[in-house]
C-alpha cells in the first residue's frame, strides 16, 4: 500500500486507526468466529479503547462488512479484463488468487469460521451480495454501452453465484480432509468449472 502523504496528518491517523480495527476484527473473526469475539477484544487487538472503536463503527456487525477489498478487486478485474476474456473467467481468477493465501491454504475455512456460521451475519451477507449484483450489472451495462437489461442482470446474478459458490458450505465440505495442495487444486477446479458453465450460458 502506498502511503498517503497528501491528506492532513489528522485524516491519515484516522485512516490508519480505522484500518487497524478492520484488520484486527478480520483476524479474530477468522481465528475464533464472529460470535466468539467481543468488541473489547477487537479494540485491544488494535491498541485502542472501546470508546474509540465506536467512533469509527456503530457495531461489531459493521466491522464484519467494512472491508470490501475483494468486491473492489472483482469489479476492477471485470472492468480491466483483456478483450475476449469472459467476465466469469475474470471473476474466477480473482477468487483463486484471493482464496489461496500463498501458504497452500485456500482460505475457505477461515471465511466460514469467521462469517459463515453466524446467524447474526446472514442478513448482512445477503445485502452484500445484492449490492455486488447491482454494481456488476452497472459495469456490464457500461461495457455494452447501453442501459441495463434483464439479460445483463441475469449475468450479474450468475457472476455473484460464482463468488457465493467459493464461500459456500458445499465448497468447504468438498475440501474437508484434503491436503493443502489438493484443496487448492479442488477449489481451482470447482471455480473453473463454474466459470466455464456461466461463460457458455452468456456468450
Amino acid at each position: 500500500m502506498v502511503a498517503d502523504t497528501k491528506s492532513p496528518l489528522r485524516e491519515r491517523k484516522k485512516a490508519i486507526t480505522r484500518q487497524a480495527l478492520i484488520d484486527a476484527a478480520e483476524r479474530l473473526f477468522e481465528e475464533r468466529g464472529f460470535d466468539a469475539v467481543t468488541v473489547a477484544e477487537i479494540a485491544d487487538a488494535a491498541n485502542v479503547s472501546v470508546k474509540t472503536l465506536f467512533v469509527y463503527f456503530r457495531s461489531k456487525e459493521d466491522l464484519a462488512f467494512a472491508d470490501r477489498g475483494l468486491i473492489e478487486a472483482l469489479l476492477e478485474a471485470l472492468a480491466n479484463r483483456p478483450a475476449g476474456t469472459a467476465a466469469a473467467e475474470a471473476v474466477a481468477g480473482v477468487l483463486v488468487a484471493a482464496l489461496d493465501s500463498g501458504d497452500g491454504n485456500p482460505g475457505l475455512e477461515g471465511f466460514h469460521r469467521g462469517y459463515g456460521r453466524s446467524a447474526a451475519l446472514q442478513s448482512g451477507l445477503l445485502r452484500m451480495w445484492a449490492d455486488f449484483e447491482d454494481r456488476i450489472t452497472v459495469e456490464l451495462a457500461r461495457e455494452a454501452g447501453a442501459e441495463a437489461t434483464p439479460q445483463l442482470r441475469m449475468h450479474a446474478i450468475q457472476l455473484v453465484g460464482i463468488v457465493r459458490l467459493a464461500t459456500s458450505p458445499e465448497a468447504r465440505a468438498a475440501i474437508t480432509g484434503l491436503t493443502p495442495v489438493r484443496a487448492v487444486a479442488r477449489v481451482e477446479s470447482m471455480l473453473g468449472d463454474a466459470a466455464a458453465a456461466v461463460a457458455r450460458s452468456f456468450p
